[in-house]
């Protein structure tokens, strides 16, 4: 760890997780599909045929050795949406919009695609329930990691120290650049702990979302967390990054799935 290769593909894991969960976070090594999208591309809505999609799915489900006929995945809309299941997607029906997504079934995987927004994985081994989050900006500022928290700790009776979360590969601060009004609403949400987040550099105006999520873990009392800072935009190689790649790239997958008890 963290980088794993194997079947040709090649995954990020935190070792905070370890071998708890089955988890990863897959680069875009290994796939089928061409450029711009080269190679393990996930994403069904950028140019690449739906062909190379599946087939790169069914490599990355059978790398780990679970069923593709588990996956939960939803259309991620940059909202504060938390979904829970008990139940996978039937892959001919359409999909819920949300942004993250928690379950306490071991039979269920749950599954999201990035290319700069930042995959969190949250585990509690106390209640067994596993959460999967997707986190830009905007998810950011409406606080969906920690209200994806809450959640937990609402319906599941998950107490925050006893969960055990990953910031997962990410748009890092240098590269990540923001406006003005984005900036304006990042202070709204984290008041005197903005300068944190915020930072200015010849009058350019950064934005760290690994800290800003952190942050809003440790809010809600999350302890035990794990920052990867694997930064999309400074590794073409290995991930997709919206931003470095003016829009013309693919989307790497996160997953997260329990053990059967």
């Amino acid at each position: 760890m963290p980088f794993i290769q194997a079947n040709g593909l090649e995954y990020y894991q935190f070792e905070l997780l370890g071998n708890q969960v089955t988890h990863a976070v897959f680069t875009r090594k290994g796939g089928v599909s061409p450029q711009p999208w080269a190679s393990l591309n996930l994403g069904g809505t950028v140019g690449d045929s739906r062909e190379n999609v599946i087939e790169n799915r069914r490599r990355i489900f059978e790398t780990l050795g679970i069923e593709v006929s588990s996956i939960f995945d939803v259309w991620q809309v940059h909202s504060d949406k938390v979904i829970f299941t008990q139940k996978s997607r039937p892959l001919d029906q359409p999909h819920e919009k949300g942004d993250a997504i928690v379950t306490k079934n071991p039979d269920v995987t749950l599954f999201m695609r990035f290319a700069d927004c930042v995959p969190i994985l949250l585990y509690d081994p106390v209640q067994r329930v596993i959460g999967l989050i997707h986190a830009g900006w905007k998810g950011t500022v409406q606080k969906i990691t920690s209200k994806t928290v809450r959640f937990m700790v609402e319906h599941f009776d998950c107490q925050p120290d006893n969960i055990l979360a990953g910031i997962g590969p990410s748009i890092g601060v240098d590269h990540y650049l923001i406006g003005e009004d984005v900036a304006r609403k990042v202070k709204e949400t984290f008041g005197t702990k903005a300068s944190r987040v915020l930072s200015t550099t010849n009058g350019l105006i950064h934005f760290d979302l690994w800290a800003a999520n952190e942050i809003l873990l440790r809010e809600v009392g999350v302890k035990s967390i794990e920052v990867s800072k694997q930064c999309t935009a400074c590794d073409l190689e290995r991930w997709f990054s919206h931003r470095a790649e003016q829009g013309s790239t693919g989307r790497f997958a996160a997953l997260i799935k329990l053990h059967q008890s």
